[in-house]
C-alpha cells in the first residue's frame, strides 16, 4: 500500500523517464559490468565487492517498485526495464560463479534451471502481451526470488566468506537448489497458464 504522506509530499511532475525509480533501474543495469569486473580482482576484496554490489542491486529492485507506486511514477519504460535488469544481473552473477568454479558439478544444474526459467518466462510474457494478457507475480514467485537473491549473495562471498563462516558457500548452494526447485514449480505453473491462452487462441 502506498504511503499517503509520501505521496502527498511528492507530487507527480516532470519527466517520468528520469524519475528516481527509473534511475534506480538504470543503475542496476550499469552495476553489471562492475559486478563482472570484481571477479578479475585477485584476493578476497573482489568477492566482497561483488557481494555488496549485488546486495545494493537487490535493495534498489525493492525501492524502485515501492517508490514508483508510492509516488505514482509508474512508466512503460520502467515496467519494461525492471524485469530485464533483474534477469541480466542474476544471469551475469550465475555465469561468473560458474566460470570461477563456485558453482560446479551437479550444482550447475540449479543455475541452468534458473536461467532457463527466466528465458521461458520472458518469452511467455512477450507472447501473452500480444494477447493483452498479464502474467501476475504470485507470492511463491516472490519467495523464489528472495531465496535466489540470498543464495547468490552468499555464493558471491564464496571463498572469502568461508574464511569467516566455513559453510558460506555450502549454504549458498543449498539455497540455490531450493530456489531452483521452486523455479521448476513456478515455471510450470506459468507455462500451464499460458498454454490455456495458446489453445484458446488456436481454437479461436
Amino acid at each position: 500500500m502506498a504511503d499517503q504522506g509520501l505521496t502527498a509530499a511528492t507530487p507527480v511532475t516532470g519527466n517520468r523517464f528520469l524519475s528516481l525509480p527509473n534511475v534506480l533501474t538504470f543503475g542496476r543495469i550499469l552495476a553489471i559490468p562492475a559486478l563482472v569486473a570484481c571477479f578479475f580482482v585477485t584476493g578476497d576484496w573482489g568477492r566482497w565487492a561483488a557481494m555488496w554490489i549485488f546486495i545494493a542491486a537487490g535493495v534498489s529492485d525493492f525501492l524502485d517498485g515501492y517508490l514508483a507506486r508510492a509516488w505514482q511514477q509508474q512508466s512503460k519504460i520502467g515496467r519494461m526495464l525492471d524485469p530485464v535488469a533483474d534477469k541480466l544481473i542474476v544471469s551475469a552473477a550465475l555465469m561468473m560463479l560458474a566460470a570461477d568454479g563456485t558453482i560446479a558439478g551437479w550444482s550447475l544444474w540449479a543455475g541452468v534451471i534458473i536461467l532457463c526459467r527466466e528465458i521461458l518466462v520472458s518469452g511467455l510474457r512477450e507472447f501473452l502481451g500480444t494477447l493483452a494478457v498479464s502474467m501476475p507475480v504470485t507470492k511463491l514467485t516472490k519467495w523464489k526470488t528472495v531465496l535466489q537473491m540470498v543464495a547468490i549473495g552468499f555464493l558471491l562471498a564464496g571463498s572469502a566468506g568461508d574464511k569467516i563462516w566455513s559453510y558460506t558457500t555450502q549454504f549458498g548452494l543449498t539455497l540455490l537448489w531450493i530456489a531452483a526447485i521452486l523455479t521448476l514449480y513456478t515455471g510450470w505453473d506459468h507455462l500451464r497458464a499460458a498454454w490455456r491462452h495458446v489453445m484458446a487462441e488456436e481454437n479461436g
